[in-house]
């Protein structure tokens, strides 16, 4: 029986051959070799049957069939017989054991079995039964299921047999299934190694979801395969669109825990996976790195099948004769289902592949980490230096802040609103300042493009109002920032009660004396009468006081009736050497925030659909403010690139505001996306002219965002 047993040179044919055996030794009507699904459901795989009473090969069975208690006697006694379903049983004396429990029969071939399944087998006709346990590694696989339509009792000896013939049998399963396994695995690791190799010398591969198609789905069969690294994503083969693959990301980011992951059906996993289950049904999903976890993503198509059943699988529950639970099948006569929405499920060995995979595609990640550890130790040094300055120059920034709130205090009666608007355009003025002195490196700002700035964001269209000579000075940038207050001040008086305030104009003059000190003249034509103010606020004492205090220069204003003069010496010391430099590339201008603009367009957006896209909980609340009192209708905040894309793709929107750097990605994949579909959008950046562009988004102007 055995030899004829390894004479099958394949599974279908291994399983035809032990039934037949089988049938050969114990004459049963129908031998029946049954294998279990990972649901627990099981099917007919191999047959052997006496001719002229149909054929139960290839039907399914549902899991209810075969209790789980019934399963664990299986795996328990291998062999259970039932000569005779109409035999009458035969009461134990006494029902209870010395210790007053009954007694184990799980092991005796005597035993009765429950009146469910004798009421099952006479709903199937059948009279005598033999089931025997197919373990393979310790688990149930199947069983080796015998039928007979009229009583029959095989012989001990003939049991006997066919108990060790099944054992055997199930010993050359494991054997055939851990072969194929080592045959599978051994051509995984070649592959392994082979995309070790291939992306330690170019990592750019990794990018690349063809090459890595290519690769990967010669270990494990796919329809196509999606990667998604640091934001980015690219797709080859059948795979569900930008949006899906989106949505996708975010399930395994809230579910998976850093390992392989497999289904058969992603509208588990995917509320909305039924529009593309007709391209990819079933996925397998391999992190190769941390929260926010990187993925490479194979995918596979809806595998449409029919199924045989014996019987309806989802027939109701009935009240039977042995009272409230399922009745035992009543019709064995075939059903069929179609299965749709599901793909080929992932294997165990293609699953155990696929860490194997992922191993090394942390290992290629790791090693180009390793690479750069050189690079980063040189670095660390000259970064320790730069966070000192950093922090020296923070701590500055905020008690220059704090003092400027404590000593703004608004006359009496001023709302809140008003003290918000003077402590905002007087942070505003620093920011601009502080932009203008670190554009490209921590230097000397130019005098002239302070006063610019002040003009534009005051006087937008008539800037032409305050003219300036010989300004052409750099500033160093303590100096700078002092005089961008100052200058604040002063256009803000003047636009409140000077010249500005109703037609006329202020010339600004720089100069330089004999040491090399500059002086800078203010000089108001054309507005009301001016009186010197009883009330001295904060604003006149940083006009006053500042370049004395700050600098070490001096201060002189002069309330004549005809206009404001003031002039300032700056000692030669601030002044740097150095020319401003001429610009050939469009200058990014810095925007005056739409809260303090005094000529805010509130129809600007109307009725528009803003998608904001924003690491920072408070500065995103700040911009859906400013966005709301543009007129935006709806403004939809996303904090990462894949809940970017899939609002995108979910409910596109009008236009969209990107911060560039969003925590340790960047926004350039969703600015990608909002291309294609055609999209405008708008980058938000904390870092100026040093915001690195690509090619294919370099702006013809942008906004920098001053509160970041």
């Amino acid at each position: 029986m055995i030899g004829r047993l390894d004479q099958a040179t394949d599974l279908a044919a291994f399983f035809n051959e032990g039934a037949r055996q089988v049938r050969a030794l114990t004459g049963f009507d129908r031998v029946m070799v049954y294998r279990f699904e990972p649901d627990g459901s099981g099917e007919v795989v191999a047959e052997h049957v006496k001719s002229g009473i149909g054929s139960f090969l290839g039907l399914h069975y549902p899991h209810t069939d075969i209790p789980v208690q019934a399963r664990a006697l299986y795996k328990r006694a291998l062999l259970r017989v039932i000569t005779d379903i109409d035999a009458k049983p035969v009461p134990i004396v006494p029902p209870l054991d010395e210790h007053k429990k009954p007694i184990d029969l799980s092991l005796s071939v005597l035993r009765s079995v429950s009146p469910i399944h004798i009421e099952y087998l006479r709903n199937m006709g059948v009279r005598a039964s033999m089931s025997i346990s197919i373990l393979v590694e310790g688990e149930l696989w199947g069983l080796i299921a015998c039928h007979h339509y009229s009583p029959r009792c095989p012989g001990f000896e003939r049991r006997s047999v066919a108990e060790l013939f099944a054992q055997m049998f199930a010993m050359r399963i494991e054997s055939r299934i851990r072969q194929q396994t080592v045959d599978y695995e051994r051509r995984a690791r070649d592959i392994s190694d082979q995309l070790l190799g291939a992306v330690a010398s170019d990592e750019t591969l990794l990018n690349d979801p063809a090459w890595l198609s290519d690769i990967l789905t010669h270990a494990i069969p796919a329809d196509g395969v999606a990667v998604w690294i640091n934001g980015n994503y690219a797709m080859s083969g059948q795979t569900p669109d930008t949006r899906g693959v989106a949505a996708i990301v975010n399930a395994l980011n809230a579910a998976a825990a850093g390992k392989v992951f497999a289904t058969d059906r992603i509208a588990d996993l995917v509320p909305d996976a039924a529009r593309f289950e007709s391209v990819a049904s079933g996925m397998m999903s391999l992190p190769i790195s941390r929260n926010p976890r990187d993925y490479v993503i194979l995918f596979r198509s809806e595998r449409v099948r029919s199924v045989r059943w014996a019987g309806d699988p989802h027939k109701p529950v009935e009240y039977g004769p042995n009272g409230p639970r399922l009745t035992p099948r009543q019709s064995f006569e075939e059903w069929k289902e179609l299965v749709q929405g599901r793909s080929e499920p992932f294997t165990p060995s293609e699953i155990r592949v696929a860490e194997t995979l992922r191993a090394t595609l942390i290992e290629v990640v790791l090693r180009l980490a390793d690479e750069a550890s050189v690079e980063r130790q040189r670095a660390t040094a000259r970064q320790d230096l730069l966070i000192a300055e950093l922090n020296h120059r923070v701590r500055n920034i905020l008690a220059l802040i704090r003092g400027l709130i404590r000593q703004s205090r608004p006359p009496e009666g001023a709302s809140v609103e008003d003290f918000v608007s003077v402590i905002d355009r007087r942070v505003h003025a620093l920011a601009r300042a502080h932009n203008q002195i670190t554009d490209d490196q921590w230097g000397p700002g130019a005098f002239q493009s302070l006063i610019d700035a002040e003009a534009a964001a005051f006087l937008q269209a008539d800037v032409h109002r305050i003219t300036t000579d010989g300004c052409h000075i750099m500033l160093n940038p303590q100096a700078y920032s002092t005089m961008a207050l100052v200058i604040h001040e002063l256009v803000t008086n003047s636009t409140k009660y000077g010249s500005l305030s109703n037609g006329g104009n202020v010339h600004i003059v720089c100069d330089k004396d004999k040491s090399g000190n500059v002086l800078i003249d203010w000089i108001e034509s054309g507005g009301p009468k001016v009186e010197e103010p009883k009330r001295r606020g904060f604003g006149t004492t940083i006009i006053q006081h500042s370049v004395p205090y700050d600098l070490g220069g001096t201060s002189d204003l002069d309330f004549d009736k005809d206009g404001l003069k003031a002039r300032f010496m700056i000692p030669a010391q601030h002044i740097a050497a150095e020319t401003p430099p001429l610009r050939n590339s469009p200058q990014i201008q810095f925007a005056e925030p739409v809260e303090s603009a005094s000529n805010v367009n509130s129809t600007l957006l109307s009725g528009k659909r803003v998608l904001l896209v924003e690491d920072s909980l408070i500065i995103a609340l700040d911009a859906e403010d400013i966005l709301r009192r543009l007129g935006a209708r709806d403004v939809i905040t996303e904090g990462n690139v894949s809940g970017a894309i899939l609002a995108i793709e979910t409910s596109p929107p009008d236009l969209a505001v990107l911060d560039i750097n969003l925590g340790d990605h960047n926004s350039f994949a969703i600015a990608d996306r909002l291309n294609d579909i055609g999209i405008p959008f708008v980058f938000a950046t904390g870092y100026g002219e040093q915001a690195q562009l690509p090619e294919a988004h370099r702006p013809v102007s942008s906004s920098r965002n001053p509160t970041r």
